[in-house]
């Protein structure tokens, strides 16, 4: 399986999601960061579950321990290894699971894959294992703000068809944290809330989008041709668990204007190149123009439900099987971290290229 990302900023996650733990080995990290488990926990805690009344109610405290890789409380330039605890299993909600292949989730394709595979909750399918990329986009975030001035934010944009209207040039992260669900507009935020709610109580479950932001990159990142700058975020963003979509700037709305309409045109401002408006989404010709990068990422309805739905069993058989055990009616809310550490890892990686290619 390919569970590492990344070149020089290389990551490579481990674990399942009723193992004894999961987590994440980071190398290539420069050294002499100042860095202790204090920089990790927050967007752990803002990722782990049972943190709301619209995410699932396991109970995990998602304690962050650093195994290696620093000294005295900065990075040493080895491989930093780091990993969490899981506290709250129960393997036994899962044992239909064991003999029953769950609608639209992989345990089908492991099987087709691998000829086995872990139904204790998914196993490496868990959003569990986003854990080790949450810990080391927290990494990522800290070393894009203080050696390169970039800060990354994402929020939840769309619920269903609820929608924010929000602006990646102003949005603040004290505004997306204002609320269970990350919606930095807040009446839009108790409209998908309630969604979410009822989604719950109806045992159902919806999706929707969340909006990635990355403010002051320079221009110059991004690896043409194959490692295009929006090329490595589409991977990075369609790689977590429950995504079915990319788009980046202007993305499938651009497709209705004309050329002229399109443009971004190019103007000198404070002694920069600078672009009127941003349709490009602040990547061209898969280079960061020195423009904000922003882009949407869709992310399907969770697919455990708590209604009887037809499947197969492992003789392939016709079978029917019902959601058991603790599952989010609504992934967004715990997706926005997720998302932001992507877009850290790949923003991480593409600087220290530029940078080793420059000097």
């Amino acid at each position: 399986m390919a569970n590492s990302f990344g070149q020089l900023f290389r990551i490579t996650t481990w674990g399942e999601s009723h193992g004894g733990g999961v987590g994440v080995v980071v190398d290539g990290c420069p050294p002499r960061l100042e860095l202790t488990e204090a920089d990790i926990q927050p967007d752990l805690d803002r990722r782990r579950p049972g943190q709301s009344k619209i995410v699932t109610p396991r109970k995990e405290s998602d304690a962050v321990q650093i195994l290696s890789g620093t000294f005295e409380g900065k990075t040493l330039g080895t491989p930093i290894s780091m990993w969490v605890r899981n506290e709250d299993m129960r393997p036994e909600a899962y044992s239909e699971m064991a003999s029953k292949f769950r609608p639209s989730h992989a345990d089908y394709t492991y099987i087709a894959k691998y000829g086995i595979r872990n139904w204790q909750g998914g196993g490496r399918t868990s959003a569990r294992e986003t854990i080790g990329r949450v810990a080391a986009g927290a990494i990522a975030k800290k070393i894009l703000r203080l050696r390169f001035g970039v800060e990354v934010l994402a929020y939840v944009k769309q619920v269903q068809k609820i929608t924010a209207e929000v602006d990646p040039e102003k949005v603040k992260a004290s505004q997306i944290e204002s609320n269970i669900v990350r919606c930095p507009e807040s009446q839009t935020a108790e409209k998908m809330i309630r969604l979410i709610e009822k989604m719950r109580r109806e045992g159902d479950s919806v999706g929707g989008i969340v909006e990635g932001v990355a403010r002051g990159v320079p221009p110059g990142w991004g690896e043409p041709v194959f490692d295009r700058l929006e090329a490595d975020l589409a991977k990075a963003m369609l790689s977590l668990p429950a995504s079915k979509g990319f788009d980046i700037g202007s993305g499938f709305g651009g497709i209705t204007l004309t050329g002229r309409e399109h443009n971004d045109l190019f103007r000198m401002k404070g002694g920069k190149v600078r672009t009127v408006t941003n349709r490009s989404g602040g990547i061209q010709g898969g280079i960061s123009n020195g423009e904000t990068i922003y882009f949407r990422v869709a992310f399907k309805p969770v697919a455990t439900v708590m209604h009887e739905q037809e499947t197969v069993d492992v003789h392939l058989k016709n079978t029917t099987l019902k959601g058991r055990g603790r599952h989010d009616p609504c992934v967004l809310p715990r997706a926005v971290p997720m998302v932001e550490a992507m877009t850290a890892l790949v923003l991480v990686d593409h600087a220290l290229r530029q940078k080793a290619q420059c000097e």
